[in-house]
């Protein structure tokens, strides 16, 4: 299966017009016209056929998930801001341990 026709596939699924696939490869900064790609969906033995490049599939499934599911939105920050709240993280994630408790004791030689 060609991406041609996975584009195609996708288009007819979804129910997709060539304006709405512009649209949706303009989510992800991608600027294509409506005979670009009007020349996708035409039978492989036409003059005007051309494949679809992985760039241009990759593209429009990534525009795909925006369209259906929204922008991502956005996090916040993991990394502490503070030297403060550095050392509260640390102090959370590294156990405490009393190494003089568990070494043996060194016996004076007196």
């Amino acid at each position: 299966m060609t991406n041609n026709d996975v584009l195609k596939k996708l288009r007819v699924a979804l129910k997709l017009r060539d304006d709405d696939i512009v649209k949706i490869l303009e989510l992800v900064d991608f600027r294509i016209s409506k005979s670009e790609l009007g020349a996708f969906f035409r039978s492989e033995d036409h003059p005007k056929y051309m494949e679809c490049g992985d760039q241009i599939l990759r593209n429009f499934l990534n525009g795909l998930v925006i369209h259906l599911r929204g922008p991502m939105p956005e996090k916040a920050s993991k990394v502490p801001k503070t030297e403060n709240q550095k050392k509260e993280t640390l102090k959370k994630f590294i156990p405490k341990k009393n190494f003089n408790k568990d070494k043996p004791q060194k016996k004076s030689n007196d």
